[in-house]
This record gives structure tokens, C-alpha cells and sequence, in this order.
């Protein structure tokens, strides 16, 4: 499957609306796309899955590794594949968008701010180009999508300025209907905040689908298979609804291939299913705590933790576990008090890195002494009991205080950071259940 990555200038340039409407130009042009994302983030490819149909895949060298990102890729289907980038194109130590783009060999197509500026616009993207043979990174930035680009003499003027190898891929208009609205954590969900059908589609006929396609190559393979392991006969209790909406799209795939995964819904009341395990994923639970508490479903799960039910809570499932949830508002909601911790929202955030944790003893997804890499960003903040047991110790980011991360209490686990199937610590889990 041949692809491309778009990268941005910047933060905050419209890298998440240019990919929208690349797919849609695309799709509209009669190519299958598979969406993915050069980053840890849930959010952008919620809105992928929106317009393209099928989930975007999770491209992240500190998550996955090189072999990693590059079997992820490969896991993709249809005819291009997509890939938006993270922060400005060479931003980030730890899986920088340029750096994805030389792991799978795929050229760079930048999405540059094009509101004031033609010939600036050309600079820009001449400078983004060469600075690639500056470090030593062996990627083609190989055209430009103008971001906020008029069209008639502002168009042709930025087409004028391009050196004869940066192509023109074409421009998003200036609409104001083309800006998915924010709230803490990043934009909205793309369940809750799809773009206008037609300002989308009014976008994407001003992209050239065919030469974006044509530019689109093919990736490195990957060299090795990550081996499918021994079903493991077990049941997992996956929690699935608006409150519990982060996973990456690998994790379920490899509990499907190891064992039964069923969802069920905290936030509808839904009965906790038998099963040998429980997997709360990140998400919003401080926008429905009053819900998840008058649902009684957390009750029922403390219960059963409480009986030896293995719990494994991500971030907002951390949040979840915990005993009560304060919001930004100062409203406290009881939780499943499984964890002897309470948890506080702030109007800031209060991590945001690539983590590495050891493990200091066993636990439901490291043996003692292993690393584990991951995500974190999180508002909140957990205020634990003095004898608290951690799982962790922190080796890179904040975790739960600065030191040491993985709440550990009964035989479940809750953390503050959210890690990748190549981890292998979705393995360990099921293994041990």
C-alpha cells in the first residue's frame, strides 16, 4: 500500500482538517484510503475513521519501535494510506513526524499557512526541504498543501513562487465551517464534531487527488512478524462508550487474536460481563461522572475487583478505579474504589511526554525489572493514601507522582499512561488472566 505523510509546519496549522480533506478528495476521486497517525494521539484519528471508513492506524516509534511502526503500516488497507503528522514536522525527540516519514521511506507533503503569504509560502517550504539534508534525514518533502489559501491570484501567486521539485497539491480555503472546535485534551471526537459534508466536500475539489495519489510510494516492509501467541481461552470485558472512548485500534486486534473480547457501556449501566479480565481504556469520564456514578456499573466493578477480578484502567480507567473524581467545576462523584486514590481535575494540563517505566515487581502487564513505553496526557491529578502501592517507577515523564507510576491494588492496575500492543504489555495481561 503506497502512501504519504503530511507534515506541518507547526502545531496548529491545520494538519487534522488537510488530512480530512485529503481523504475526502481521494475518496472522491475513486481511491481507498487508510488513515493513520504519526503520534500517540486518539483524538485526530477519531475524525480519520469519520471520513475514511476504516480506523487509522497508530504510527509511533517511542510506542511501537521501528519493526513496530512499520507492521502496524502494513496492517492498513486500501489504496493510500495518509499519514498526518505530529506538531511541526521535525518536532519531537522521541517520534518526530520527519522521523516516522524515514522509518517506512515515505515522502513529506507540508501543509503550510498560506493566509498571508505567496512567495513566504515558497520559502517556507524550500527551507523545510533543505533543512531534511541539513540533519541527515534521508525524507523528500515533496510538494506543498496550501492551509488557508484563496484561490485566483493568491493561488496562482504561491504556484508561481514553487522551485520546479516542490510540487502544488492544491489548498483548503479560508471557511470558517472547516475548524473542529477544542476542549481540554485537543479537539473534539470526530463522532461529535464531523465537518460539514459539504464544506468538506467543497475543500477536497480544491486538492488534486490524482497527483496526490501518484506521489504517494511504497514503504519500507517490515522485517519481522510479531508472533501471534498461544490463545489464551479468555475473556475480556472491554469498557466501550463516550466516558471510555481511547484505545488504539492494535489493542483490540490483539486481544481478538488471543483471546474474546466483549464490550459493555459504564456509562449506560451495563452489567459487568463475565469474564476473566477487565480493560478500562482512557477517555472523558470527568465530562460524565455524575452519569458513571448514578450508573452503579463502577460500583459493581470495585466489587468484584475487590473478589480478585483482574482490572486494567488507562488514564481516565485509572480515574475511574479511583475512589472519588472531582471535576474543574469542584463536583465530587464517587468511582469504583478500587484504588485508594483521589482524583482532581485542573484547567491545565498537568502531563504531556513519551514515558518509559521499569516495573518494580510483577504486575499485570511487566515482569519485574521490565520497561515499558508509553503516552501520557492528562488534566488530572491523583491525590494517593501514604501506604499506596506503585507498580512503577518512572525511568522518563511524570506518572502519577513525578517518581513512580501504576497504582496497584487487589490484583488490578491503574496508570497514567497509555501503551501500544507492540509494548507487549497487552500480552503480559492476558497471559496472566
Amino acid at each position: 500500500m503506497n502512501g504519504f505523510v503530511l507534515g506541518g509546519v507547526s502545531s496548529g496549522v491545520g494538519k487534522t482538517v488537510g488530512t480530512l480533506a485529503i481523504i475526502q478528495a481521494l475518496e472522491d476521486a475513486g481511491y481507498s484510503v487508510q488513515p493513520a497517525k504519526a503520534g500517540p494521539d486518539f483524538i485526530d484519528p477519531s475524525h480519520h475513521e469519520a471520513i475514511a471508513g476504516r480506523p487509522s492506524r497508530t504510527l509511533d516509534l517511542w510506542l511501537c519501535g521501528e519493526e513496530g511502526v512499520r507492521r502496524n503500516y502494513a496492517r492498513g488497507e486500501g489504496d493510500v494510506c495518509v499519514v498526518e503528522g505530529v506538531m511541526g514536522l521535525y518536532d519531537g525527540d522521541g517520534s518526530s513526524t520527519a522521523m516516522v516519514a524515514e522509518a517506512l521511506d515515505l515522502p513529506a507533503v507540508l501543509v503550510v499557512d498560506a493566509n498571508a503569504g505567496m512567495e513566504s509560502v515558497a520559502a517556507t517550504a524550500l527551507g523545510f526541504k533543505a533543512y531534511a539534508e541539513e540533519i541527515g534525514r534521508e525524507i523528500e518533502v515533496a510538494g506543498i498543501v496550501a492551509q488557508r489559501a484563496h484561490g485566483g491570484r493568491h493561488e496562482q501567486g504561491i504556484r508561481d513562487a514553487l522551485p520546479d521539485d516542490l510540487e502544488y497539491f492544491g489548498r483548503i480555503p479560508p471557511k470558517s465551517d472547516l475548524e473542529i472546535p477544542d476542549r481540554h485534551l485537543g479537539l473534539h471526537m470526530g463522532g461529535e464534531a464531523t465537518l460539514p459534508e459539504e464544506a468538506l466536500a467543497n475543500a477536497a475539489e480544491t486538492l488534486e487527488a490524482d497527483r496526490l495519489a501518484a506521489v504517494a510510494s511504497e514503504p519500507t516492509p517490515p522485517g519481522s512478524t510479531l508472533e501471534t501467541g498461544a490463545e489464551t481461552g479468555t475473556r475480556v470485558a472491554v469498557a466501550d462508550d463516550a466516558a471510555f472512548c481511547f484505545r488504539y485500534p492494535a489493542t483490540l486486534e490483539r486481544v481478538r487474536e488471543r483471546a474474546e473480547p466483549v464490550t459493555f457501556s459504564p456509562l449506560a449501566g451495563d452489567p459487568v460481563p463475565d469474564c476473566d479480565g477487565v480493560y478500562l481504556p482512557g477517555g472523558y469520564p470527568e465530562l460524565h461522572a455524575g452519569e458513571l456514578e448514578a450508573a452503579g456499573t463502577l460500583s459493581e466493578l470495585g466489587r468484584l475487583a475487590s473478589e480478585g477480578l483482574p482490572v486494567l484502567g488507562e488514564c481516565g480507567g485509572l480515574m475511574a478505579m479511583s475512589r472519588t473524581l472531582t471535576t474543574a467545576e469542584g463536583d465530587t462523584h464517587g468511582m469504583a474504589s478500587i484504588l485508594p486514590a483521589d482524583v482532581r481535575m485542573h484547567d491545565r494540563y498537568q502531563a504531556l511526554d513519551h514515558v518509559e517505566l521499569e516495573a518494580v515487581d510483577g504486575t499485570l502487564t511487566a515482569a519485574a525489572g521490565d520497561r515499558v513505553r508509553g503516552h501520557e496526557f492528562h488534566y488530572s491529578t491523583a491525590d494517593v493514601d501514604g501506604d499506596a502501592r506503585f507498580a512503577f517507577e518512572t525511568v522518563r515523564g511524570d506518572g502519577i507522582d513525578g517518581d513512580h507510576d501504576g497504582l496497584t491494588e487487589y490484583d488490578s492496575l491503574g496508570t497514567y499512561v497509555h501503551v501500544h500492543a507492540e509494548s507487549g504489555a497487552f500480552d503480559r495481561f492476558l497471559e496472566g488472566l
